[in-house]
Protein backbone atom coordinates (compact mmCIF):
# COMPACT_ATOMS: atom_id res chain seq x y z
CA UNK A 1 0.00 0.00 0.00
CA UNK A 2 1.60 3.18 -1.30
CA UNK A 3 1.37 6.37 1.87
CA UNK A 4 2.02 9.87 0.36
CA UNK A 5 4.04 11.47 2.76
CA UNK A 6 5.54 14.96 3.08
CA UNK A 7 9.41 14.80 2.90
CA UNK A 8 11.44 16.85 5.54
CA UNK A 9 13.07 20.12 3.57
CA UNK A 10 16.57 18.26 5.20
CA UNK A 11 19.63 16.99 3.27
CA UNK A 12 19.63 14.28 1.32
CA UNK A 13 21.81 12.80 3.99
CA UNK A 14 20.15 12.79 6.53
CA UNK A 15 16.54 12.04 7.98
CA UNK A 16 14.15 12.98 10.67
CA UNK A 17 13.48 9.61 13.44
CA UNK A 18 11.40 9.78 16.07
CA UNK A 19 11.69 13.46 16.05
CA UNK A 20 15.41 13.34 15.71
CA UNK A 21 18.01 14.14 12.48
CA UNK A 22 20.36 11.33 11.83
CA UNK A 23 22.59 10.80 9.56
CA UNK A 24 22.23 8.29 6.82
CA UNK A 25 26.00 7.49 6.52
CA UNK A 26 26.39 7.56 9.89
CA UNK A 27 26.61 3.93 10.93
CA UNK A 28 25.32 3.24 14.61
CA UNK A 29 27.79 2.59 17.38
CA UNK A 30 27.05 0.46 20.21
CA UNK A 31 26.66 1.12 23.33
CA UNK A 32 27.74 -1.06 26.36
CA UNK A 33 24.65 -2.35 27.49
CA UNK A 34 25.26 -2.45 30.96
CA UNK A 35 23.79 0.13 32.97
CA UNK A 36 22.06 1.41 29.65
CA UNK A 37 18.59 2.87 29.52
CA UNK A 38 17.22 0.63 27.04
CA UNK A 39 17.94 -2.57 29.41
CA UNK A 40 16.27 -0.49 32.53
CA UNK A 41 13.55 -0.48 30.09
CA UNK A 42 13.51 -3.63 29.65
CA UNK A 43 13.79 -4.75 33.35
CA UNK A 44 10.64 -2.20 34.13
CA UNK A 45 8.53 -4.44 31.85
CA UNK A 46 9.95 -7.64 33.25
CA UNK A 47 8.36 -6.54 36.43
CA UNK A 48 5.47 -5.34 34.60
CA UNK A 49 5.06 -9.04 33.39
CA UNK A 50 5.70 -10.38 36.72
CA UNK A 51 3.34 -8.12 38.10
CA UNK A 52 0.62 -9.08 35.57
CA UNK A 53 0.53 -12.85 35.76
CA UNK A 54 0.86 -12.95 39.28
CA UNK A 55 -2.23 -11.36 39.86
CA UNK A 56 -3.81 -13.25 36.87
CA UNK A 57 -2.96 -16.40 38.35
CA UNK A 58 -2.84 -16.18 42.41
CA UNK A 59 -6.66 -17.43 42.28
CA UNK A 60 -5.50 -20.70 41.08
CA UNK A 61 -3.73 -21.69 44.49
CA UNK A 62 -5.26 -19.48 46.57
CA UNK A 63 -8.85 -21.37 45.38
CA UNK A 64 -7.54 -24.65 47.65
CA UNK A 65 -8.50 -22.25 51.24
CA UNK A 66 -11.26 -20.33 49.85
CA UNK A 67 -13.88 -23.28 49.79
CA UNK A 68 -15.12 -24.52 52.74
CA UNK A 69 -15.14 -28.34 52.39
CA UNK A 70 -12.60 -30.80 50.48
CA UNK A 71 -15.66 -32.01 48.60
CA UNK A 72 -16.07 -29.07 47.17
CA UNK A 73 -12.59 -29.46 45.81
CA UNK A 74 -11.99 -29.59 42.06
CA UNK A 75 -11.79 -33.01 39.96
CA UNK A 76 -9.94 -33.50 37.11
CA UNK A 77 -12.19 -31.44 35.10
CA UNK A 78 -12.93 -28.31 33.13
CA UNK A 79 -11.96 -26.08 35.86
CA UNK A 80 -8.81 -27.13 37.56
CA UNK A 81 -6.89 -24.75 36.62
CA UNK A 82 -3.74 -26.43 38.20
CA UNK A 83 -5.53 -27.09 41.29
CA UNK A 84 -4.34 -29.97 43.22
CA UNK A 85 -6.68 -32.79 43.75
CA UNK A 86 -7.13 -36.15 45.84
CA UNK A 87 -6.12 -34.29 49.47
CA UNK A 88 -4.98 -36.68 51.66
CA UNK A 89 -4.90 -36.54 55.93
CA UNK A 90 -2.79 -33.78 56.28
CA UNK A 91 -4.19 -31.25 53.54
CA UNK A 92 -7.58 -31.91 55.19
CA UNK A 93 -6.05 -30.74 58.81
CA UNK A 94 -4.21 -27.37 56.68
CA UNK A 95 -7.62 -26.51 55.54
CA UNK A 96 -9.45 -26.75 58.44
CA UNK A 97 -6.95 -24.50 59.99
CA UNK A 98 -7.05 -22.04 56.27
CA UNK A 99 -10.75 -21.58 57.34
CA UNK A 100 -9.70 -20.30 61.07
CA UNK A 101 -7.94 -17.48 59.49
CA UNK A 102 -9.88 -16.32 56.21
CA UNK A 103 -13.51 -16.01 55.20
CA UNK A 104 -15.09 -19.38 53.26
CA UNK A 105 -17.30 -20.37 50.47
CA UNK A 106 -19.23 -22.92 49.25
CA UNK A 107 -18.26 -22.76 45.61
CA UNK A 108 -19.10 -25.90 43.28
CA UNK A 109 -16.32 -27.16 41.00
CA UNK A 110 -18.59 -25.75 38.33
CA UNK A 111 -18.65 -22.27 39.75
CA UNK A 112 -14.81 -22.11 40.65
CA UNK A 113 -14.51 -23.11 36.90
CA UNK A 114 -16.53 -20.21 35.89
CA UNK A 115 -14.02 -18.01 38.74
CA UNK A 116 -10.93 -18.98 37.05
CA UNK A 117 -12.37 -18.52 33.58
CA UNK A 118 -13.79 -15.25 33.40
CA UNK A 119 -10.30 -12.83 33.58
CA UNK A 120 -9.22 -15.35 30.63
CA UNK A 121 -11.93 -13.43 27.94
CA UNK A 122 -10.50 -10.26 28.35
CA UNK A 123 -7.39 -11.39 28.69
CA UNK A 124 -8.01 -12.94 24.96
CA UNK A 125 -9.87 -9.55 23.81
CA UNK A 126 -7.97 -6.55 24.88
CA UNK A 127 -4.07 -7.61 23.96
CA UNK A 128 -4.15 -6.40 20.14
CA UNK A 129 -7.20 -3.64 20.67
CA UNK A 130 -4.04 -2.50 23.91
CA UNK A 131 -1.25 -2.71 20.78
CA UNK A 132 -3.17 -0.18 19.07
CA UNK A 133 -3.63 1.98 21.99
CA UNK A 134 -0.39 1.91 22.80
CA UNK A 135 0.92 2.97 19.33
CA UNK A 136 -1.71 5.65 19.73
CA UNK A 137 -1.59 7.03 23.23
CA UNK A 138 2.26 5.49 24.12
CA UNK A 139 3.15 2.80 25.78
CA UNK A 140 3.80 4.37 29.07
CA UNK A 141 -0.14 5.79 29.38
CA UNK A 142 -1.59 2.44 28.61
CA UNK A 143 0.67 0.29 30.46
CA UNK A 144 0.74 2.27 33.59
CA UNK A 145 -3.26 2.74 33.47
CA UNK A 146 -3.55 -0.93 33.45
CA UNK A 147 -0.94 -2.14 35.50
CA UNK A 148 -2.64 0.52 38.68
CA UNK A 149 -6.06 -0.66 37.51
CA UNK A 150 -5.00 -4.68 37.71
CA UNK A 151 -3.54 -3.93 40.98
CA UNK A 152 -6.51 -1.84 42.77
CA UNK A 153 -8.93 -4.97 41.35
CA UNK A 154 -6.36 -7.40 42.79
CA UNK A 155 -6.76 -5.75 46.46
CA UNK A 156 -10.76 -5.70 45.66
CA UNK A 157 -11.01 -9.20 45.38
CA UNK A 158 -11.14 -10.54 48.69
CA UNK A 159 -13.57 -7.93 49.56
CA UNK A 160 -15.34 -8.22 46.38
CA UNK A 161 -15.56 -12.22 47.36
CA UNK A 162 -17.66 -11.66 50.79
CA UNK A 163 -19.90 -9.50 48.57
CA UNK A 164 -20.89 -12.05 46.53
CA UNK A 165 -20.12 -14.31 43.77
CA UNK A 166 -21.78 -11.69 41.29
CA UNK A 167 -19.43 -9.18 42.23
CA UNK A 168 -15.87 -11.81 42.34
CA UNK A 169 -17.41 -12.86 38.76
CA UNK A 170 -17.56 -8.93 37.41
CA UNK A 171 -14.00 -7.71 39.07
CA UNK A 172 -12.22 -10.44 37.70
CA UNK A 173 -13.95 -9.92 34.46
CA UNK A 174 -12.23 -6.16 34.81
CA UNK A 175 -9.36 -6.98 35.60
CA UNK A 176 -8.94 -9.56 32.63
CA UNK A 177 -9.79 -6.28 30.41
CA UNK A 178 -7.09 -4.47 32.14
CA UNK A 179 -4.40 -7.28 31.84
CA UNK A 180 -5.06 -7.86 28.23
CA UNK A 181 -4.41 -4.08 27.29
CA UNK A 182 -1.07 -3.59 29.41
CA UNK A 183 0.34 -7.43 27.88
CA UNK A 184 -1.04 -6.32 24.50
CA UNK A 185 0.75 -2.51 25.29
CA UNK A 186 4.12 -3.34 26.37
CA UNK A 187 4.96 -4.30 22.71
CA UNK A 188 4.67 -0.76 21.39
CA UNK A 189 7.91 -0.21 23.85
CA UNK A 190 10.36 -2.25 21.35
CA UNK A 191 9.41 -0.43 18.21
CA UNK A 192 11.28 2.40 19.57
CA UNK A 193 13.26 1.14 22.15
CA UNK A 194 15.09 -2.48 20.76
CA UNK A 195 17.80 -2.10 18.54
CA UNK A 196 18.13 -4.96 15.80
CA UNK A 197 20.83 -6.63 16.97
CA UNK A 198 19.47 -6.44 20.39
CA UNK A 199 15.83 -7.42 20.13
CA UNK A 200 15.71 -10.84 21.07
CA UNK A 201 17.91 -10.41 24.72
CA UNK A 202 15.89 -7.06 25.69
CA UNK A 203 11.98 -8.72 24.25
CA UNK A 204 12.73 -11.82 25.98
CA UNK A 205 14.23 -10.11 29.20
CA UNK A 206 10.79 -8.30 29.65
CA UNK A 207 8.59 -11.21 28.66
CA UNK A 208 10.49 -13.88 31.27
CA UNK A 209 8.75 -11.52 33.82
CA UNK A 210 6.04 -13.52 33.50
CA UNK A 211 7.56 -16.70 34.30
CA UNK A 212 8.84 -15.34 37.36
CA UNK A 213 5.46 -14.48 38.56
CA UNK A 214 4.31 -18.02 37.88
CA UNK A 215 7.21 -19.29 39.81
CA UNK A 216 6.59 -16.91 42.72
CA UNK A 217 3.05 -17.43 43.26
CA UNK A 218 3.40 -21.20 43.00
CA UNK A 219 6.42 -20.92 45.24
CA UNK A 220 4.94 -18.36 47.94
CA UNK A 221 1.22 -18.39 47.57
CA UNK A 222 0.29 -21.58 49.97
CA UNK A 223 2.62 -20.54 52.33
CA UNK A 224 1.38 -17.03 52.43
CA UNK A 225 -2.23 -18.63 52.73
CA UNK A 226 -1.50 -21.49 55.55
CA UNK A 227 0.35 -18.01 57.92
CA UNK A 228 -1.55 -15.60 57.45
CA UNK A 229 -4.76 -16.34 55.30
CA UNK A 230 -5.77 -16.57 51.63
CA UNK A 231 -6.43 -12.54 51.55
CA UNK A 232 -3.10 -11.45 52.44
CA UNK A 233 -2.08 -12.95 49.17
CA UNK A 234 -3.93 -10.66 47.57
CA UNK A 235 -2.81 -8.36 49.54
CA UNK A 236 0.99 -7.83 49.02
CA UNK A 237 0.34 -9.05 45.36
CA UNK A 238 -1.69 -5.99 44.89
CA UNK A 239 0.53 -3.98 46.85
CA UNK A 240 3.60 -5.12 44.75
CA UNK A 241 1.39 -3.66 41.89
CA UNK A 242 1.08 -0.90 42.92
CA UNK A 243 4.75 -0.23 43.99
CA UNK A 244 5.30 -1.75 40.23
CA UNK A 245 2.56 1.67 39.04
CA UNK A 246 4.60 3.87 40.61
CA UNK A 247 7.96 2.74 38.97
CA UNK A 248 6.60 2.60 35.55
CA UNK A 249 5.12 6.30 35.38
CA UNK A 250 8.01 7.68 36.80
CA UNK A 251 10.62 5.54 34.77
CA UNK A 252 9.16 4.71 31.93
CA UNK A 253 9.28 7.03 28.44
CA UNK A 254 7.63 6.23 25.20
CA UNK A 255 10.76 6.81 23.00
CA UNK A 256 14.63 7.44 23.36
CA UNK A 257 14.14 11.15 22.15
CA UNK A 258 11.74 11.66 25.19
CA UNK A 259 13.62 10.67 27.80
CA UNK A 260 15.04 12.84 30.24
CA UNK A 261 18.82 11.05 31.87
CA UNK A 262 19.41 8.74 28.41
CA UNK A 263 22.85 9.82 27.80
CA UNK A 264 23.38 11.12 24.30
CA UNK A 265 25.45 7.99 22.76
CA UNK A 266 23.08 6.20 24.16
CA UNK A 267 20.12 7.81 21.96
CA UNK A 268 22.22 8.24 18.92
CA UNK A 269 22.26 4.50 18.74
CA UNK A 270 18.94 3.28 19.22
CA UNK A 271 17.73 6.35 17.29
CA UNK A 272 19.91 5.49 13.90
CA UNK A 273 19.42 1.71 14.82
CA UNK A 274 15.56 1.90 13.49
CA UNK A 275 16.17 4.68 10.92
CA UNK A 276 14.45 2.38 8.91
CA UNK A 277 11.39 1.90 11.30
CA UNK A 278 9.80 5.16 11.39
CA UNK A 279 6.35 5.54 13.23
CA UNK A 280 3.33 4.76 11.17
CA UNK A 281 0.74 6.03 13.85
CA UNK A 282 -0.65 8.38 10.97
CA UNK A 283 -0.68 5.73 7.84
CA UNK A 284 -3.47 3.71 7.52
CA UNK A 285 -3.41 0.01 8.68
CA UNK A 286 -2.94 -1.98 5.10
CA UNK A 287 -6.02 -5.13 6.86
CA UNK A 288 -6.45 -6.28 3.40
CA UNK A 289 -2.57 -7.30 2.52
CA UNK A 290 -2.20 -8.22 7.03
CA UNK A 291 -4.97 -10.83 5.96
CA UNK A 292 -3.68 -12.40 3.06
CA UNK A 293 0.30 -12.46 4.57
CA UNK A 294 0.86 -15.92 5.28
CA UNK A 295 3.62 -15.43 7.50
CA UNK A 296 1.59 -13.49 9.77
CA UNK A 297 -0.79 -16.70 9.72
CA UNK A 298 1.82 -18.42 10.72
CA UNK A 299 3.19 -16.52 13.43
CA UNK A 300 -0.19 -16.40 14.87
CA UNK A 301 -0.95 -20.32 14.75
CA UNK A 302 2.63 -20.95 16.02
CA UNK A 303 1.66 -18.87 18.71
CA UNK A 304 -1.61 -19.89 19.90
CA UNK A 305 0.00 -23.80 19.46
CA UNK A 306 2.85 -23.20 21.56
CA UNK A 307 0.43 -21.00 24.41
CA UNK A 308 -1.36 -24.38 24.49
CA UNK A 309 2.03 -26.41 25.56
CA UNK A 310 2.55 -23.50 28.08
CA UNK A 311 -0.96 -23.04 29.47
CA UNK A 312 -0.46 -26.95 30.15
CA UNK A 313 2.49 -26.58 32.15
CA UNK A 314 0.45 -23.61 34.35
CA UNK A 315 -2.56 -25.35 34.63
CA UNK A 316 -1.89 -29.18 35.21
CA UNK A 317 1.62 -29.11 36.82
CA UNK A 318 0.44 -28.89 40.12
CA UNK A 319 -2.49 -31.49 39.37
CA UNK A 320 0.13 -34.02 37.54
CA UNK A 321 2.31 -33.94 40.37
CA UNK A 322 -0.51 -34.12 43.16
CA UNK A 323 -2.10 -37.33 41.06
CA UNK A 324 1.10 -38.82 40.28
CA UNK A 325 2.98 -38.64 43.91
CA UNK A 326 -0.26 -38.03 46.59
CA UNK A 327 2.17 -35.12 48.49
CA UNK A 328 0.22 -32.09 50.73
CA UNK A 329 0.06 -29.10 49.42
CA UNK A 330 3.27 -27.06 50.43
CA UNK A 331 5.41 -29.66 48.90
CA UNK A 332 3.48 -29.45 45.58
CA UNK A 333 4.15 -25.76 45.50
CA UNK A 334 7.55 -25.92 45.87
CA UNK A 335 8.39 -29.10 43.01
CA UNK A 336 5.56 -27.07 40.89
CA UNK A 337 7.52 -24.04 40.81
CA UNK A 338 10.81 -26.03 40.04
CA UNK A 339 10.20 -26.12 36.43
CA UNK A 340 9.09 -22.21 36.16
CA UNK A 341 12.29 -21.03 37.72
CA UNK A 342 14.16 -22.56 35.45
CA UNK A 343 11.69 -21.28 32.92
CA UNK A 344 12.88 -17.74 33.72
CA UNK A 345 16.68 -18.28 33.75
CA UNK A 346 16.25 -20.26 30.17
CA UNK A 347 13.98 -17.54 28.91
CA UNK A 348 16.71 -14.89 29.46
CA UNK A 349 19.42 -16.85 28.07
CA UNK A 350 17.40 -17.58 24.68
CA UNK A 351 18.01 -14.10 24.12
CA UNK A 352 21.67 -14.15 24.47
CA UNK A 353 21.41 -16.91 22.23
CA UNK A 354 19.62 -15.54 19.45
CA UNK A 355 21.42 -12.43 19.63
CA UNK A 356 24.62 -14.59 19.64
CA UNK A 357 23.61 -16.59 16.38
CA UNK A 358 22.75 -13.28 14.71
CA UNK A 359 26.32 -11.89 15.84
CA UNK A 360 27.78 -14.95 13.98
CA UNK A 361 26.34 -14.13 10.84
CA UNK A 362 23.67 -16.16 10.31
CA UNK A 363 20.48 -15.57 8.73
CA UNK A 364 17.16 -14.05 10.85
CA UNK A 365 14.65 -16.60 9.33
CA UNK A 366 17.01 -19.13 10.17
CA UNK A 367 17.96 -17.44 14.33
CA UNK A 368 13.94 -17.84 14.68
CA UNK A 369 13.13 -21.02 13.37
CA UNK A 370 16.09 -22.49 14.93
CA UNK A 371 14.91 -20.99 18.83
CA UNK A 372 11.22 -21.82 17.79
CA UNK A 373 11.95 -25.69 17.10
CA UNK A 374 14.00 -25.46 20.59
CA UNK A 375 11.59 -23.86 22.08
CA UNK A 376 8.90 -26.51 20.78
CA UNK A 377 10.47 -29.92 19.98
CA UNK A 378 12.27 -31.01 23.16
CA UNK A 379 9.85 -29.82 25.73
CA UNK A 380 6.73 -31.69 23.40
CA UNK A 381 8.70 -34.49 23.66
CA UNK A 382 9.35 -34.96 27.33
CA UNK A 383 6.41 -34.21 28.28
CA UNK A 384 4.59 -36.82 26.05
CA UNK A 385 6.94 -39.38 27.75
CA UNK A 386 5.79 -38.45 31.31
CA UNK A 387 3.73 -41.31 31.78
CA UNK A 388 6.30 -43.96 30.94
CA UNK A 389 8.57 -42.85 33.56
CA UNK A 390 6.09 -41.59 35.97
CA UNK A 391 7.82 -44.71 38.28
CA UNK A 392 10.65 -43.15 39.25
CA UNK A 393 10.03 -40.00 40.84
CA UNK A 394 13.71 -38.02 40.14
CA UNK A 395 12.97 -38.93 36.26
CA UNK A 396 9.44 -37.28 36.28
CA UNK A 397 10.61 -34.31 38.21
CA UNK A 398 13.50 -33.96 35.54
CA UNK A 399 11.83 -34.35 32.67
CA UNK A 400 8.83 -32.18 33.80
CA UNK A 401 11.73 -28.95 34.58
CA UNK A 402 13.37 -29.72 31.08
CA UNK A 403 10.29 -29.79 29.28
CA UNK A 404 8.61 -26.06 31.25
CA UNK A 405 11.82 -24.98 31.45
CA UNK A 406 13.04 -25.06 27.49
CA UNK A 407 9.69 -24.03 26.41
CA UNK A 408 10.38 -19.94 26.76
CA UNK A 409 13.22 -20.22 24.18
CA UNK A 410 10.22 -19.28 22.13
CA UNK A 411 10.19 -15.81 23.38
CA UNK A 412 13.37 -14.90 21.68
CA UNK A 413 11.52 -16.69 18.41
CA UNK A 414 8.35 -16.82 17.31
CA UNK A 415 7.02 -14.69 19.66
CA UNK A 416 8.90 -11.55 18.71
CA UNK A 417 9.01 -12.31 14.56
CA UNK A 418 5.98 -9.73 13.90
CA UNK A 419 8.70 -7.07 14.93
CA UNK A 420 10.59 -8.33 12.33
CA UNK A 421 8.44 -8.86 9.73
CA UNK A 422 6.60 -5.31 10.12
CA UNK A 423 7.91 -2.84 12.59
CA UNK A 424 6.14 -0.29 11.64
CA UNK A 425 2.73 -2.24 13.01
CA UNK A 426 4.30 -4.25 15.68
CA UNK A 427 2.30 -3.60 19.02
CA UNK A 428 -0.29 -4.53 17.07
CA UNK A 429 0.45 -7.48 15.53
CA UNK A 430 2.21 -8.64 18.67
CA UNK A 431 -0.88 -7.72 21.27
CA UNK A 432 -3.38 -9.44 18.68
CA UNK A 433 -1.69 -12.31 17.97
CA UNK A 434 -0.94 -13.05 21.84
CA UNK A 435 -4.61 -12.60 22.55
CA UNK A 436 -5.27 -14.94 19.68
CA UNK A 437 -3.22 -17.50 21.43
CA UNK A 438 -4.64 -16.50 24.26
CA UNK A 439 -7.37 -18.60 23.15
CA UNK A 440 -5.11 -21.67 24.84
CA UNK A 441 -6.40 -20.77 28.08
CA UNK A 442 -9.80 -21.33 27.91
CA UNK A 443 -9.33 -24.56 25.44
CA UNK A 444 -6.76 -26.70 27.50
CA UNK A 445 -8.80 -27.54 30.74
CA UNK A 446 -11.95 -27.49 28.12
CA UNK A 447 -10.05 -30.70 26.47
CA UNK A 448 -7.82 -31.99 29.52
CA UNK A 449 -11.30 -32.05 31.33
CA UNK A 450 -12.76 -34.27 28.85
CA UNK A 451 -9.84 -37.09 28.79
CA UNK A 452 -9.05 -36.81 32.62
CA UNK A 453 -12.71 -37.46 33.51
CA UNK A 454 -13.13 -40.00 31.05
CA UNK A 455 -10.09 -42.49 31.71
CA UNK A 456 -7.65 -41.53 35.08
CA UNK A 457 -5.35 -44.28 33.83
CA UNK A 458 -4.86 -42.79 29.99
CA UNK A 459 -5.83 -40.21 30.53
CA UNK A 460 -3.02 -38.32 31.01
CA UNK A 461 -1.59 -39.99 27.79
CA UNK A 462 -4.39 -39.12 26.08
CA UNK A 463 -3.95 -35.32 26.95
CA UNK A 464 -0.17 -35.23 26.36
CA UNK A 465 -0.92 -36.59 22.71
CA UNK A 466 -3.42 -34.34 21.83
CA UNK A 467 -0.92 -31.35 22.81
CA UNK A 468 2.14 -33.01 20.82
CA UNK A 469 -0.71 -32.90 17.71
CA UNK A 470 -1.32 -29.49 18.50
CA UNK A 471 1.84 -28.33 19.02
CA UNK A 472 3.29 -29.82 15.95
CA UNK A 473 0.83 -28.64 13.42
CA UNK A 474 1.96 -25.07 14.30
CA UNK A 475 5.77 -25.74 14.11
CA UNK A 476 5.65 -27.05 10.49
CA UNK A 477 3.16 -24.48 9.48
CA UNK A 478 5.39 -21.68 11.27
CA UNK A 479 8.51 -23.54 9.60
CA UNK A 480 7.13 -23.51 6.17
CA UNK A 481 5.77 -20.22 5.67
CA UNK A 482 7.54 -18.16 8.62
CA UNK A 483 9.65 -15.06 7.71
CA UNK A 484 11.99 -12.29 8.97
CA UNK A 485 11.96 -9.85 6.47
CA UNK A 486 9.74 -6.63 6.41
CA UNK A 487 7.06 -7.50 4.45
CA UNK A 488 5.76 -5.46 1.23
CA UNK A 489 3.00 -4.37 2.72
CA UNK A 490 4.55 -3.30 6.05
CA UNK A 491 7.25 -1.09 4.32
CA UNK A 492 6.70 2.78 3.66
CA UNK A 493 6.53 4.06 -0.03
CA UNK A 494 7.55 7.95 0.35
CA UNK A 495 5.98 10.60 -2.50
CA UNK A 496 7.63 13.24 -3.69
CA UNK A 497 5.69 16.61 -4.16
CA UNK A 498 6.38 18.69 -7.17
Amino acid sequence: MATEVELKPVSEQSEYVLGMQVDKKTRPQKVPSLCSVRYGMAFLAHLSNFTFIAQNSIISITMVAMVNSTDNQPHLNSSTEGLPTNLNGDQHEALKDLSVKAPVYNWSPQTQGFIFSSVQYGMMLMQGPGGFLAGKLGTKKVVGVALLGSSLLTLFIPLAANLGLAVLLATRAIQGLTQGTGFGGQFALWQRWAPPNERSRLCSIALSGMVLGIFAVLLVGGVISEALGWPFVFYIFGGIGCICCLLWFILVYDDPASHRWISGPEKEYIISSLHQQVSSEDQPLPIKAMLRSLPLWSICLCTMTHQWLVNTFIIYTPTYISSVFKINIRDNGFLSSLPFFVAWVVGILGGQLADFLLSKNFRLVTVRKIITILGNVPPVALIVALPYVQSSYITTIAFLTLSCGLSPLCQSGVYINALDIAPRYASLLLGTSRGLAHSSAVLVPIVGGFFLNQDSEFGWRNLFFVLLAVNQFGLIIYLVFGKADVQEWAKERTLTRL
